[in-house]
């Protein structure tokens, strides 16, 4: 990878208008959203492809994460997919989940 290249997490970031990201939050708890950070979205992944990931429905979380967007208290995340932020409650991830986040 360049040095100069963003990240792919970067690259999500910042595809994400910063005002969008002041005024999005949580639909359920009306907390505001920051974006994960690397090793948030690696643990993410990892959990994913291990088949351990479902959404608040309880439906696997199949879709490719590009990024997520995560609740100030850390207990949810709202997927990035195809750049786009998936805001809906039924779609969220439990970070209870994925041992990487703490409680």
């Amino acid at each position: 990878m360049d040095i100069g290249a963003p990240s792919p997490q970067q690259g999500v970031v910042m595809a994400l208008d910063k005002r969008l990201l002041e005024i999005l939050c949580c639909p359920a708890s009306r907390q505001p959203v920051t974006p994960l950070a690397a090793a948030q979205l690696d643990a993410l992944r990892e959990a994913q492809r291990a088949g351990a990931l479902r959404h608040a429905d309880g439906s696997q979380v199949e879709d490719g994460l590009d990024g997520g967007l995560i609740t100030r208290d850390g207990r949810t995340v709202y997927p990035v997919v195809d750049g786009i932020p998936v805001m809906l409650v039924e779609r969220a991830i439990d970070t209870a989940q994925v041992e990487a986040f703490p409680r």
